[in-house]
């Protein structure tokens, strides 16, 4: 698994460029952008190795109680760390909240945050890279969807519907609002509801009784597909293409592992570059949003996966790896620093690479220590915690 890692190094590289840069780099940053988006780079290649990976988790316990535990003791604790840290400098005044919540609550932030699936909920992201994160707990709720009604393997069937599906409403021009649900229903309401769907469905898919999992994974894969399709921040099409991507990580997963041929993985591939492509044509804003900056990250994305995935028996370099195994650190803590930044030193109005590298060289020493005492304890307890729940 070492170019997984290599591959998570280099997209957390490449996202923490795109977010420092604009504080450090600007000018560079608007020429580059309209050329090559940076950041739909980073997330393509993460969503693409999560694709591969978290089915694989699951399959491999085989129990949907332990996934779950096992997502909650990666995921969460560090998450938790960040976001109290973003607070309490926040709260002392060193660090700088640009999230703007209009009206709501602090309760409805909080159990927004909590599902993970707030920017699926009409909420913003305390930390800018949690949006990711909802896309992530949408696919994990599809992925226990298909293993509840035993159609996991069909994930090269689930990629190539969710492109046909982007591709379709992009040509159909449906152009949501951002957050069209809550709109219609109001975000504390959508929130209350969507939250007890969720842990309905969590609970109801790890439970013993069969009839109950297959609802509760049913009821957690329909609620992903219809907040990711009708409440996302991002249009309809791309937040598809998102989820088609990692499916497209998972067609490849199963092709490596003999459960598909890499006839059909490679079928799937051009099905979802073509459709992502297709969609992604007709628009574009004007400003850093261009079709052929977001086109040209998104094939390079593809292109750079399928190189890790050329060169996967090779050896790969262990700063590389390393490099990967804090790139969790890297993602959730380069913005809590970067508060601290704006509201400490503030932004260069010229480009200045001393103080991006000086950035970076913060950075990833502040990464090993909460890789190390944070997210590799949690995760040590909680393989622990699911090895006491295994099913028989």
């Amino acid at each position: 698994m070492g170019w997984l890692d290599a591959l998570r190094g280099i997209a957390a590289l490449v996202v923490v460029f795109e977010h420092s840069s604009y504080a450090f780099m600007a000018e560079f940053r608007r020429e580059l952008m309209p050329e090559f988006n940076t950041s739909r780079y980073g997330i393509m290649v993460f969503f693409l190795v999560s694709g591969y990976i978290i089915p694989a988790s699951l399959e491999r316990r085989g129990c949907i109680r332990t996934f779950w535990i096992g997502r909650v003791f990666r995921v969460y604790p560090l998450c938790v760390a960040a976001v109290t840290a973003l607070l309490v400098l926040n709260l002392v005044g060193i660090a700088e909240i640009r999230a703007d919540f209009g009206r709501q609550s602090a309760a409805a932030v909080a159990v927004a945050h909590v599902t993970l699936l707030q920017e699926l909920l009409g909420t913003p992201s305390l930390l800018i890279v949690l949006w990711t994160l909802s896309y992530e707990m949408a696919f994990y709720l599809l992925v226990v969807a298909l293993f509840t009604v035993r159609l996991h393997q069909r994930s090269a069937a689930v990629a190539v519907s969710l492109s046909v599906l982007a591709v379709v409403s992009a040509a159909a021009g449906v152009m949501l609002p951002a957050s069209a649900l809550s709109d219609t229903v109001g975000t504390g309401p959508l929130i209350a509801l969507a939250s007890i769907a969720m842990v309905v469905a969590i609970f109801c898919a790890s439970a013993g009784s069969p009839a109950l999992r297959v609802f509760g994974g049913v009821l957690g894969g329909v609620l992903a597909l219809v907040l990711v399709a009708f409440n996302g921040t991002v249009s309809m099409w791309e937040g598809l293409v998102i989820l088609a991507v990692m499916f497209l990580g998972t067609a490849v997963y199963r092709a490596e592992n003999g459960q598909s041929t890499w006839l059909c993985a490679a079928c799937t591939a051009v099905v979802v570059v073509a459709c992502a492509v297709g969609s992604a044509y007709g628009h574009d804003d004007g400003g850093y949003f261009t079709r052929r900056g977001w086109i040209v990250a998104f094939l390079l994305a593809v292109l750079t996966f399928g190189v890790g995935l050329a060169f996967r028996r090779r050896r790969i370099p262990r700063w590389l790896t390393g490099l990967g195994t804090i790139s969790y650190s890297v993602y959730l803590l380069h913005p809590v620093l970067l508060a601290v930044t704006d509201g400490t030193i503030g932004r260069s109005r010229r480009d200045n690479l001393a103080l991006e590298v000086a950035f970076f060289a913060v950075l990833l020493p502040l990464c090993v220590l909460a890789y190390r005492y944070i997210e590799a304890p949690s995760q040590t307890y909680g393989r622990k915690l699911a090895r006491r729940v295994q099913s028989p």
